[in-house]
């Protein structure tokens, strides 16, 4: 593994600072002392006739980071979002901190784990930092609106990601990458235990997925999260995954500490072109011939 990098980010409000009332609600869903975030048992995933992956089994601790690789098409947003509960799988079961995620409450769930998705639709008007509170929504009561104390979380996940002067900004004129930002920024706000993130460096230029890997890496290493994303850069891959999941795009699964999965042969079978695998010390990258 390649030595990381000092984040560029600073750190986000942690969950010790949070009043009382915000504490209480996070106690009470703490993962089991010893026991995985994230345990999947015997999953199969299939889309129609297509089988994306059979008898899957693993379990993410806190702190670690998984990364999904495959080629277009492989399966990885669906294997995602079955893993975040939006989807049923046709065999097995996945569970959040030791309870079936499909049995487990949508609120309780919400401050658990949460999703990054692919694409943000913004159907109204709305400023960036409304934008970034909510992720709170979790956490508050029915009728309850955002306070102090939610408005500063927000703000240090947008400074986190860079956005700290964007707060009043509308956010319908922002580039790609900045509402890419945003949208992580709302994940941070939100606070749960467990991000689901789907090609969270989509439209960063190369300072800012650097920066984002690293504020990732941060949040596993110091708050104890677990890390689960989607990414199309090997490289980076190795580089910031502990464990790592690739699909063949033929149901086959291979999952295990990231230095042991991500070989040159069976990246070159999974994406369908030749890798060949260059080290220097400790150091491994992968280039395509």
């Amino acid at each position: 593994m390649i030595p990381q990098p000092r984040p560029t980010m600073p750190a986000v409000a942690q969950r010790r600072d949070q009043p009382p009332e915000h504490a209480a609600q996070n106690d009470a869903h703490a993962p089991q002392t010893g026991g995985p975030l994230l345990a999947v048992r015997g999953l199969e995933v299939t889309v129609g006739t297509v089988r994306i992956a059979a008898d899957l089994g693993f379990m993410l601790q806190a702190g670690e980071r998984l990364v999904i690789l495959g080629r277009n098409g492989a399966g990885k947003t669906t294997l995602l979002h079955t893993l975040a509960g939006m989807r049923p799988p046709a065999r097995g079961t996945v569970e959040l901190c030791g309870v079936p995620l499909d049995a487990m409450d949508p609120r309780r769930a919400a401050r658990l784990r949460g999703l990054l998705p692919q694409h943000h639709l913004d159907a109204f008007p709305s400023t960036v930092l409304e934008t970034a509170l909510a992720g709170r929504h979790p956490h508050l009561s029915r009728w309850a609106w955002e306070g102090p104390h939610d408005e500063r979380i927000a703000r240090e996940a947008l400074a986190a990601v860079g956005l700290a002067e964007f707060a009043a900004r509308d956010v319908h004129p922002l580039s790609g990458g900045e509402r890419q930002r945003l949208a992580i920024a709302a994940l941070l706000t939100q606070q749960p235990l467990l991000y689901l993130l789907d090609e969270p460096l989509a439209h960063l230029d190369l300072n800012h997925q650097i920066a984002v890997l690293n504020l990732l890496t941060e949040r596993a290493r110091t708050d104890g999260v677990g890390i689960v994303m989607v990414l199309h850069d090997i490289n980076l891959a190795l580089r910031y995954a502990d464990r790592a999941l690739l699909l063949s795009g033929e149901g086959g699964v291979r999952e295990g500490p990231a230095g042991q999965v991500l070989n040159a042969a069976a990246l070159s079978r999974a994406f369908g072109h030749p890798l060949r695998e260059l080290s220097e010390g400790e150091s491994r990258i992968f280039v395509p011939l």
